[in-house]
């Protein structure tokens, strides 16, 4: 579905439905030059509370481009358990603060089948003590899934917390191969950073 926006000067976003085991995804792209460009990704939660006329309307992968299309499909592969390397050229990183689009590239960087804590993650990036900003950029990651923020954890092994819910992070690490406790404690020896 294309929406317009009621700004002369907005650009036209369209929007396209990915399913997936964990229920219906959402994408909102925008063609911007040669390449169109991913605004957002709506986890499941998130893309059932968009308006029915949206998530109703919006388009299938098959009618986008074909660089979002293969997005979209390797996405769903990737919820499918498949391990999928997931680019981040098509990510409109550019509507990120400074400090979250280092902290995102960050968390991008993370093998499959690794997880960081939020105190690595923030020192990694050059803010040891912050924690919680790590954490708060990464509740604000506009682009879930691509980014993969359920592979952070609490310094504890703790899941901590995620946009699409606890359920679906630990169903994510452990398609993954890392292990999750039934106290929501993860155990492995494969940190990063």
């Amino acid at each position: 579905m294309l929406r317009s926006e009621d700004d002369a000067s907005a650009t036209t976003v369209a929007y396209l439905a990915l399913s997936s085991p964990y229920g219906d995804l959402g994408l909102a792209w925008q063609a911007a030059g040669a390449q169109p460009r991913v605004l957002r990704i709506y986890l499941p939660n998130q893309w059932a509370a968009q308006p029915d006329e949206l998530r109703v309307g919006a388009g299938s992968p098959s009618a986008a481009p074909a660089a979002i299309a293969r997005l979209a499909t390797d996405m769903q592969r990737f919820l499918d358990g498949a391990a999928v390397a997931l680019g981040i050229e098509l990510l409109a990183l550019e509507q990120c603060s400074a400090f979250q689009r280092c902290v995102l590239l960050a968390e991008h960087a993370i093998p499959r089948g690794y997880v960081t804590s939020y105190g690595r993650l923030a020192a990694w990036v050059g803010a040891p003590g912050a924690a919680r900003a790590v954490g708060g950029a990464l509740a604000r990651n506009p682009f879930p899934i691509v980014v993969p923020c359920h592979r952070a954890l609490a310094t504890d092994g703790g899941l901590g917390g995620f946009q699409g819910g606890l359920a679906m992070k630990r169903a994510l690490l452990e398609a993954e191969g890392v292990a999750v406790s039934t106290r929501g404690r993860v155990n492995t020896p494969r940190w990063h950073y």
